[in-house]
């Protein structure tokens, strides 16, 4: 790539995007117990309900996560060697500014390659770093589930994914992505990953079900994705929002619950969908983590962990890990 490049490669469209909320959508209502996939939260008013999340005086993890790049970027820009960044759920790139600060006050970085399912998010990002850090940028479009196989191998790359979101994975999910993070990554190439660590429950039921209602909302706004997208005609005043820390998982359950006996259509579906009262529809897990738990997952994908940093609280953890060799 020339000085200053910038590219961004399209892997998905929208047809490509109503196709897979219509298969998510299809198989979870008809799924005992019912479910969607927390991926669906996120449209714009969705993104801009979790922004204000992340504000919330119960929402440590951003805060937690920003301190630990704060305090220890320098060391592992340092550790990493690297001279791309590679970042998965980009969005505005906005924590990641403190990560490509270190690497550019160290005359290591030449590159960032943002990977993101929001095309106008991710070419609004790339248009941005790319200026301001005077470095190529060569954005990816797609899904996680679908399309990591295109990221680029271009210079020596820290891959990094950040804010605990792979703690919306299950065990068997995580295995996988994890597996297929270390088959594409090349000798000298590093994985940075975000965690939430297990801590006091009432702290952990609070971060998602904060006395503003926020995060409520939030959890709401899959219906509203799906009343708008596949002409369903949920009523959001017939459910609340649950959230629970599930002691013998390690993790926090978000549920929708029907509060009445209802039917709700899905008419780009022709599905009726039955719901009785008190009935739970899961719409997210977020997994806490603890270091030990961390290193036998990255271990089980084939990488070694070089480095587990934590907040002063040791709420929150970001890992550095290599290939094992």
């Amino acid at each position: 790539m020339s000085h200053r490049d910038l590219r961004v490669d399209v892997h998905l469209d929208a047809d490509d995007i109503i196709a897979a909320l219509r298969d998510d959508a299809a198989k979870g209502l008809a799924s005992v117990p019912k479910q969607l996939p927390p991926k669906w939260f996120y449209d714009d008013v969705g993104s801009q309900l979790f922004d204000r999340i992340t504000r919330l005086p119960e929402y440590y993890p951003t805060e937690r996560e920003r301190q630990i790049l704060r305090d220890r970027a320098a060391l592992i820009a340092e550790a990493s060697g690297c001279d791309t960044l590679v970042e998965l759920g980009a969005g505005t790139a906005d924590k990641t500014r403190v990560l490509l600060d270190a690497m550019a006050s160290r005359g290591q970085l030449t590159r960032y390659i943002p990977f993101d399912i929001s095309e106008g998010t991710l070419r609004d990002t790339a248009r941005r770093v790319g200026a301001e850090y005077d470095i190529d940028v060569h954005g990816v479009c797609g899904d996680f589930e679908h399309h990591l196989r295109h990221l680029p191998h271009e210079g020596q790359r820290m891959i990094a994914f950040l804010g605990g979101t792979i703690g919306n994975q299950r065990p068997a999910e995580r295995k996988e992505f994890l597996t297929e993070i270390a088959a594409l990554m090349d000798p000298g190439d590093c994985f940075l990953l975000g965690t939430d660590l297990v801590k006091d429950v009432g702290r952990l039921e609070a971060a998602y079900d904060d006395s503003q209602g926020v995060t409520a909302d939030f959890n709401l706004n899959v219906l509203r994705v799906i009343n708008r997208e596949l002409g369903a005609d949920f009523s959001l005043d017939a459910f609340e929002h649950l959230a629970r820390f599930d002691t013998d998982e390690e993790w926090i359950e978000m549920h929708l619950r029907s509060k009445v006996d209802q039917q709700v259509m899905v008419a780009d579906l022709g599905l009726e969908v039955a719901f009785g009262t008190g009935e739970l529809m899961l719409t997210e897990i977020s997994a806490k983590f603890r270091k030990e738990g961390v290193d036998s997952e990255l271990a089980g994908a084939g990488l070694e962990m070089t480095h587990w940093l934590t907040d002063p609280r040791g709420d929150f953890a970001l890992s550095l890990s290599r290939l094992r060799t």
